[in-house]
């Protein structure tokens, strides 16, 4: 199987990596593309366009200046290292040791705003780009515009090199949006988080986030292969609830 999830607003490039195994981004050629149409950005366009605050957006433009081809990679991390939001508090990669890392790998793809897709142990430059971002670009008026089929078709090209017959949809909405569900080539399955209170089910997009994460750790940790193995995954007080799940919809409820 292979998972899909969202990238992170707050990056974390303090911390030493727990592992020396890297790749590269296979999309950088568009995220160069994307890069010269930010540089045309002024501060204040940028603190409109991604609602931030002008501190923000003046260091998110040096980062656009500083970026380049072959960027180096001392200034460089792994995405799921460099990422430090919600979901990766729950996935929790800094735990890992290298054969986890080499499952992640193989297992896991991070849709991004300025990458594209990526793997797990892909170099990423600081940046933030989320996927709803309406610039106006080469391709279009916003990104998915920009990315068009692109990445649905790089999907496809890790289902077949993984030989995964399903796809584990852990991103958001943003981002999954980027992706043309109908040319995928596999089985779709979505999971989704509940809180029970008082009787009530609900989304909590906070503990949600953190779910995902915890859900992509477990299916790391375990090796798992099998969609109905899923079920299993009982991380912090999660169960899985048979009455509210369909074939393509598992919901966890706690």
């Amino acid at each position: 199987m292979l998972i899909v999830i969202s990238p992170a607003k707050k990056l974390d490039y303090k911390t030493q990596p727990n592992t020396s195994l890297q790749s590269m981004p296979t999309l950088l050629e568009h995220s160069k593309e994307l890069i010269e149409d930010l540089r045309n950005c002024s501060i204040e366009s940028l603190t409109k366009l991604m609602n931030i605050s002008y501190g923000l957006a003046e260091t998110n433009l040096e980062r656009f200046a500083e970026w380049e081809l072959p960027y180096k990679k001392e200034n460089a991390k792994q995405a799921v290292l460099a990422f430090n939001g919600d979901v990766y508090n729950g996935l929790n990669a800094k735990t890992f040791d290298d054969e986890d890392f080499k499952v992640a790998q193989n297992k896991i793809r991070i849709i991004s705003g300025l990458y594209g897709l990526l793997k797990p142990l892909d170099l990423i430059l600081p940046y933030r780009l989320p996927m709803g971002t309406k610039l106006s670009n080469s391709r279009g008026k916003n990104l998915y515009e920009f990315w068009g089929n692109i990445i649905t078709t790089e999907i496809n090209k890790a289902l077949i090199e993984t030989k995964s017959k399903a796809i584990i949809n852990l991103a958001s909405n943003e981002y999954f949006k980027a992706v043309n569900k109908e040319n995928i080539d596999a089985e779709l399955v979505e999971v989704v988080f509940k809180e029970n209170k008082n009787g009530i089910l609900r989304v909590v997009s906070f503990y949600a986030k953190k779910a995902r994460g915890m859900m992509a750790n477990y299916i790391v940790k375990n090796k798992i292969n099998d969609v109905e193995d899923l079920k299993g995954f009982n991380y912090e007080g999660y169960s899985y609830d048979e009455s509210q799940s369909t074939k393509n919809k598992f919901v966890f409820v706690r």
